[in-house]
């Protein structure tokens, strides 16, 4: 991992197109804004440890008689 300290109005730049750029600082927050191209996903780490969670949840959340009744008509 790489740690950087900034100040604000200062930026990190990540290969040729997403810049950081540190917008506030303020009682132990830090504001920040990130230009990447629209197809980068950006998200918080909570949020994508949610979607992560969502994903394995659904996965294995298939009702095995559906998929039994399906496999049973594909073979007809």
């Amino acid at each position: 991992m790489l740690i950087l300290s900034r100040k604000r109005d200062e930026e990190i730049v990540i290969g040729d197109d997403i810049v950081i750029r540190i917008t506030e600082i303020s009682k132990g927050n830090v504001k920040i804004g990130i230009e990447a191209p629209k197809e980068t996903i950006v998200l918080r780490g909570e949020l994508r440890e949610k979607i992560r969670e969502a994903n394995l949840d659904a996965a294995g959340s298939g009702d095995l008689s559906t998929l039994s009744s399906l496999s049973e008509k594909l073979r007809r």
